[in-house]
């Protein structure tokens, strides 16, 4: 690790006062610096990542919240009573609730929804915080706008209350239409409250008491679990981390950190590490899109490609009889033109064995390919068994 800086230490341009007349070792110097540097940096040489970012931490996350609720005030463009019984059963059941018998009454109003609330609980969140929701019509409403959520309460997994939510609904979409059209933009059945829920209840959870906290890896991979082991006992100089599986390695609390164990994890997160992955191809035939990791590797193979297009052009002629014809009757001849167009000059690509990302794709580009033949080569490589990756296909 470097030392701290001398203020009066000699700069980087003083450094040629060491060779006066040596003007050709001042550049060896500095190579030799920045080599020395690189060296002892953490990371230069690497693509690493912080443990924060590859990684979580045992305690430390959201939990999920979901309601059920009422949104008043649109104008017209709620649910159907008529065909939407659970949001007139709710309508009645509010009203009773606040002294008003419409049991008996016959409800005709286009200005109530009825909407599912969702929210993320998020760790360590306190009474009395607000968090945002999210909502979504569940009957027939057209749009959202202008309403206002009434008072829902957001029940977790194990069906106690966690928050309440209240307020006016924001959407990003909206529609407006006449007696022969209509337009809508984005989804104006679907909004948000920003600060629209008050935690009421907290998820209780001791973290400066654990002896033992568990590191979850986002991507599960031997050899990551075991850099990341690696790192926090270098860090600390001690046996503390052990991987138990690809996705997860246990750190054992030191002493001296008993009962501050967040100091702990503050510094630990901070490491890096270099984080290995698995060399795998991911095609997306709905867009086209074909992702490939740089381990990906392919034996000696040769490549050919052509392209047949075959075009049926229908050019349906009309036929009438003759003037004057009493037994002629119009009719449609159909005229049909095929062509066959197949590309020459596609010449056979030899691929040697071990090349990298970069050079399979220059091969395949240079035999002129586009994404959709690009997928069905990679599939007929990995077939005969020259490609040294996984193809997973979405």
């Amino acid at each position: 690790m470097l030392g701290p800086v001398n203020p009066h230490a000699p700069t980087l341009p003083a450094a040629r006062r060491f060779f006066p007349r040596g003007r050709g070792l001042a550049p060896l110097f500095l190579a030799g610096l920045l080599l020395a540097v690189g060296l002892l940096l953490p990371g230069a040489a690497f693509a690493t990542s912080r443990i924060k970012d590859i990684a979580d931490f045992e305690g430390v996350r959201d939990n999920q919240l979901v309601g059920y609720g009422l949104v008043v005030g649109l104008n017209g463009t709620g649910d159907d009573l008529k065909k939407s019984v659970f949001t007139r059963e709710s309508l009645i059941g509010m009203l009773e609730r606040l002294g008003v018998n419409a049991r008996d009454t016959k409800l005709d109003t286009k200005n109530i929804a009825a909407v599912m609330v969702t929210a993320s609980l998020p760790p360590f969140g306190r009474q009395g915080s607000r968090i945002d929701i999210e909502i979504a019509a569940l009957g027939d409403a057209t749009s959202l706008q202008g309403g206002t959520l009434l008072v829902t309460p957001l029940l977790g997994a194990d069906s106690e209350v966690y928050a309440v939510a209240q307020g006016p609904v924001a959407i990003g979409g909206y529609t407006a239409q006449g007696d022969a059209s209509s337009v809508t933009k984005g989804v104006p059945t679907s909004g948000r409250i920003a600060n629209g829920a008050i935690i009421e209840r907290e998820v209780g959870f001791a973290m400066n008491s654990m002896q033992d906290v568990k590191i979850t890896l986002r991507n599960p991979d031997f050899t990551t679990a075991q850099r990341i082991a690696d790192a926090i006992n270098g860090y600390l100089s001690l046996g503390a981390a052990r991987p138990l599986d690809p996705g997860t390695v246990q750190l054992t609390v030191p002493p001296t950190f008993n009962g501050d164990t967040v100091a702990l994890l503050t510094k630990i997160e901070q490491l890096p590490v270099e984080p290995d992955e698995v060399a795998r191809v991911v095609v997306d035939e709905n867009s086209g899109v074909i992702v490939m990791g740089e381990n990906v590797r392919i034996s000696t193979v040769a490549i050919a490609q052509g392209n047949l297009t075959i075009r049926i052009t229908e050019t349906p002629q009309v036929s009438q009889p003759n003037a004057f014809s009493n037994t002629g009757t119009t009719t449609t001849v159909p005229r049909t033109n095929i062509q066959v167009d197949e590309q020459d000059g596609k010449k056979l690509a030899m691929m040697p064995a071990g090349v990298t990302l970069q050079e399979l794709v220059n091969g395949l580009n240079a035999l002129g390919v586009g994404p959709r033949d690009m997928i069905s080569i990679l599939r007929a490589i990995k077939a005969a068994g020259a490609l040294q990756a996984d193809i997973e296909v979405r």
